[in-house]
């Protein structure tokens, strides 16, 4: 069985990658955005929506992962963790019922929880799941959901193959930030990394699933763009 590949899923700002200030979002009140990101990290592959009845009678249900570290999982409201839908993957240094405060305590001895003490960890984990005969389902699409460090990591990783980006801009002024993703993502004229190409609208349309909003979106004070980058063959 092939390894399962890796997708960056992120909002940043569109000036500097700005992801993250002060342990959360830099802006506020992007439901619709929010709801596109669920939509995607829940939506299993084409190919399990596509099979017969009789073969989905016959396979486990696939569910996505979202891989995470301690403080991107304890950025969630409480009551909204796990993410619902999909199998939550908390990267932390100390494994164990304690592994992160704020609720995973309990938390992680649900089936929908699981904790690693580093992204290759995690990995080896729902690999192991996605073969076990005997596990609770295969695992569908594997996404890393933050922060800046896991970001990091995975983009290390040769199983990393496309970056999920929503770009945010702020109509009145900037957005200020004090973490940021590693990778600027823009034309290479622009001063952006050799290393990845911006895929056309009908890719990301059928990767996702749907009929990706065209342009400019505006919410909350905010605009933003729905854009899908893919790793350059070496």
């Amino acid at each position: 069985m092939p390894s399962l590949d890796l997708t960056l899923i992120v909002a940043a700002a569109a000036r500097d990658m700005g992801i993250g200030r002060n342990g959360t979002l830099p802006w506020k009140g992007l439901k619709k955005e929010m709801a596109y990101f669920a939509r995607v990290t829940k939506r299993p592959p084409p190919s399990a929506l596509s099979a017969s009845s009789e073969e989905k009678q016959q396979t486990r249900k696939l569910q996505n992962a979202v891989i995470m570290g301690r403080k991107t999982w304890e950025s969630i409201p409480p009551k909204f963790r796990p993410l619902p839908g999909r199998l939550n993957v908390v990267i932390s240094r100390t494994v164990g019922d304690e592994v992160v405060k704020g609720g995973v305590a309990d938390e992680v001895k649900r089936a929908d929880v699981l904790t690693a003490r580093s992204l290759e960890e995690a990995l080896a984990l729902l690999q192991k799941r996605h073969q076990d005969e005997k596990g609770d389902g295969d695992v569908g699409r594997v996404f890393v959901i933050g922060g800046a460090q896991i970001y990091d990591a995975a983009l290390a990783l040769p199983e990393t193959r496309r970056i999920v980006l929503t770009r945010v801009r702020k109509e009145e002024g900037e957005f200020e930030c004090d973490a940021f993703f590693p990778v600027r993502l823009d034309a290479q004229e622009n001063g952006g990394s050799r290393e990845w190409r911006r895929v056309s609208q009908e890719e990301m349309d059928a990767w996702v699933g749907e009929e990706v909003p065209r342009g400019v979106q505006r919410e909350a004070g905010a605009e933003y763009e729905f854009e899908m980058w893919e790793r350059m063959s070496s």
